[in-house]
């Protein structure tokens, strides 16, 4: 295990200086508030063995408190570009998420220049390219939620950025110069993908599950 601490201009450097030292074969993304579950790294090794065209899979993951107290268990849904652009929150959690070395060795790298959204900006200009994402139905990861989080401690900063970068995504956007038009338009695709989004995971039963100690597989 090698660890580094020095100066950057923040978290985005920081995780791009860490996919360059990478040096296997899969490469995860890990904040320093959260952690993996056990099994965890076999589930990841199964799903690239067993699924070779793929270029990054997801999982699911537990919402943990400060002190490491679960909440909630978060089920996701499969792959899906609409969604993945047009959500208001980025449904891909990156605690749980682990790539091919290939995305890197092809020069695909987190925008330095964004420090809320750039897990966002990342994902959707590898969809764009032509990556294949896979979701795995395993608990990975525990993400922490805590007061002093980004998420948590500048939330007006992240709509913000999230949404300079559906902006500077989405084709529609650019041909739109009325604000109010844009605004109506993600509005309603917004909308769109919440319903999309949230009746696959009813009518997967997701919303039914308990926090029960022998569901945490």
């Amino acid at each position: 295990m090698l660890w580094i601490s020095e100066k950057d201009s923040g978290q985005s450097e920081a995780l791009n200086k860490g996919f360059r030292r990478a040096k296997g074969e899969i490469i995860g993304w890990l904040n320093s508030d959260d952690r993996y579950r056990d099994g965890c790294l076999e589930h990841v090794a199964k799903a690239f063995e067993d699924n070779p065209e793929v270029d990054i899979i997801y999982g699911d993951y537990l919402i943990i408190d400060e002190v490491g107290k679960a909440l909630k268990i978060r089920r996701e849904i499969e792959f899906n570009a609409f969604i993945l652009l047009y959500l208001r929150t980025l449904y891909i959690p990156t605690a749980a998420t682990f790539f091919r070395r290939r995305i890197f060795e092809e020069g695909n790298w987190l925008d330095e220049k964004l420090q809320y959204a750039m897990d966002l900006e990342f994902f959707v200009r590898l969809s764009e390219r032509g990556y294949r994402f896979k979701h795995i139905p395993h608990l990975l990861a525990d993400f922490r939620m805590q007061p002093n989080s980004k998420t948590c401690s500048f939330p007006d900063r992240q709509r913000l950025e999230h949404q300079q970068v559906v902006f500077a995504a989405a084709p529609i956007f650019r041909r739109l110069n009325s604000p109010g038009v844009r605004g109506f338009t993600l509005t309603f695709l917004r909308s769109l993908a919440c319903i999309r989004r949230y009746s696959e995971k009813m009518l997967r039963g997701y919303y039914w599950e308990r926090l029960r100690p022998n569901r945490l597989v």
